[in-house]
């Protein structure tokens, strides 16, 4: 199979959809690998290392012309999408939920669109989501830490406190991949963390694991409301696969909160958990609504580029090479999980959640999986 690898151009998005030693087990297998020129130079993965690694080097418009799967990271912007024809396969993240100018753009292309977040594994867990849950989990709170800096227009507070003065207070909303790792973090720092979630047997793991360092509720309306009135920082890190961010956080909560409190939405990529959150970028990455500091940076972990590619390989690469050595309708169909990462085909939206979130028709997976080339 041709497999392409474009440069990402979302702002300040340096990740890379394949490292050298990814393309080198794909070349070792049979397959050509088309990298565009300078893909992966801002994280140290230079095209001489990558020609090393068996990759031809091309521009853009080649690689989009003979590329039969285009391995990328974040959701193909306009120009991009443009670009897509009909057949060729998408693996990346897409997030369609909260954004249905993408979806529609996808649905016309013809293009066949897995989707990273959506695929699933034995467990129900979302194994490819869940490297770039960690990063951006550990990155909320360094992140959250230095708006709370007075000049950034926090209330200027240390986390950790010191001798004598309390220590920031945490909440975080929601223990999954994003929470538990944003918990490690906060409780590194010295913080006071509180920790709310619906799922019990959640909030017993996290308090099997840190015990009387942390505090573990059971979320409710009263509950969200009482501790972010007194909160420092929040966590927004709550996810309904696929679907977009449940809004916990309404604009006059927001408005009662503490003036310099700091909101990271990590869900951001999915609508966003606050009310009042709106995307941001690395370049302009916080804005403020009534006296709160809000982090909506859509591509967090992009912050972070090396680790984030490195993490991120490690979980992509087995999926990469199922569909380059099967073919993507025999790999879609011999493994469950990857399937539920297939959200638009050939002008078929097949994601459930997507198509609810957006009221859209939805068309049966099984149903598409089966009408594809062989």
């Amino acid at each position: 199979m041709q497999i392409g690898v474009p440069k990402e151009i979302k702002n300040h998005e340096y990740r890379v959809g394949l490292t050298p030693q990814s393309v080198r087990e794909l070349v070792r297998q049979g397959h050509q690998v088309f990298i565009e020129y300078d893909a992966g130079t801002a994280i140290g993965y230079n095209d001489a290392l990558y020609r090393q690694a068996g990759a031809e080097l091309v521009s853009v418009d080649d690689l989009f012309s003979q590329a039969d799967l285009l391995v990328k990271v974040k959701e193909p912007q306009a120009e991009e999408r443009a670009r897509l024809r009909p057949g060729q396969v998408l693996f990346t993240y897409l997030h369609l939920a909260p954004d249905r100018v993408q979806t529609e753009e996808l649905l016309a292309s013809g293009a066949i669109c897995i989707a990273y977040e959506t695929v699933t594994d034995a467990h129900g867990r979302l194994p490819l989501l869940a490297p770039m849950s960690e990063v951006a989990g550990r990155m909320a709170i360094q992140a959250g830490a230095g708006c709370l800096e007075k000049a950034r227009g926090g209330r200027g507070v240390l986390l950790g406190g010191v001798p004598g003065v309390p220590r920031g207070k945490v909440v975080i909303l929601g223990g999954g991949v994003v929470g538990s790792n944003a918990l490690a973090m906060a409780v590194g720092l010295g913080a006071d963390v509180t920790v709310l979630d619906k799922n019990p047997d959640a909030l017993r793991r996290l308090d099997a694991l840190y015990g009387n360092r942390i505090n573990t509720l059971y979320s409710t309306g009263a509950t969200l409301e009482e501790q972010l009135l007194g909160a420092d920082l929040v966590i927004g890190a709550v996810l309904i696969p696929g679907a977009a961010a449940p809004k916990l956080i309404s604009a006059e909560l927001v408005a009662r909160m503490q003036p310099g409190a700091v909101l990271v939405d990590v869900a951001i990529d999915q609508g966003g958990c606050a009310e009042t959150s709106a995307p941001t970028t690395h370049d302009q990455p916080t804005y403020i609504v009534d006296e709160v500091v809000h982090y909506c940076v859509a591509n967090m972990p992009g912050a972070l580029a090396r680790t984030s590619t490195q993490a991120l390989n490690n979980a992509t690469l087995p999926f990469v090479l199922a569909l380059a050595n099967k073919g993507v309708k025999r790999a879609l169909a011999d493994d469950a999980h990857l399937a539920h990462g297939l959200n638009v085909s050939g002008g078929a939206l097949c994601n459930a959640e997507v198509a609810e979130a957006l009221d859209m028709p939805c068309q049966v997976l099984s149903e598409v999986i089966a009408g594809l080339p062989d």
